[in-house]
């Protein structure tokens, strides 16, 4: 492998690719969060934190034994 090549490699972390997040990644993203809310049975437009009240809740009932 060149010098080239190995600086390219070098720079291909998950921390670069989040950073840069390109749309392939974006809509991976996204088609995920509605396969996860469809799970739920949720609606796909919560906020971040209502998504994790909702998992907050469902962990301490889980916690709970219910």
């Amino acid at each position: 492998m060149d010098e080239k090549a190995a600086e390219i490699l070098k720079k291909r972390t998950l921390t670069n690719l989040y950073n840069q997040r390109p749309a392939w990644l974006a809509n991976a993203h996204g088609e995920l969060d509605e396969a996860v809310a469809a799970a739920y049975g949720w609606p796909t437009d919560l906020s971040d934190d209502e998504v994790l009240e909702r998992l907050l809740t469902l962990n301490l009932k889980r916690a709970e034994g219910q």
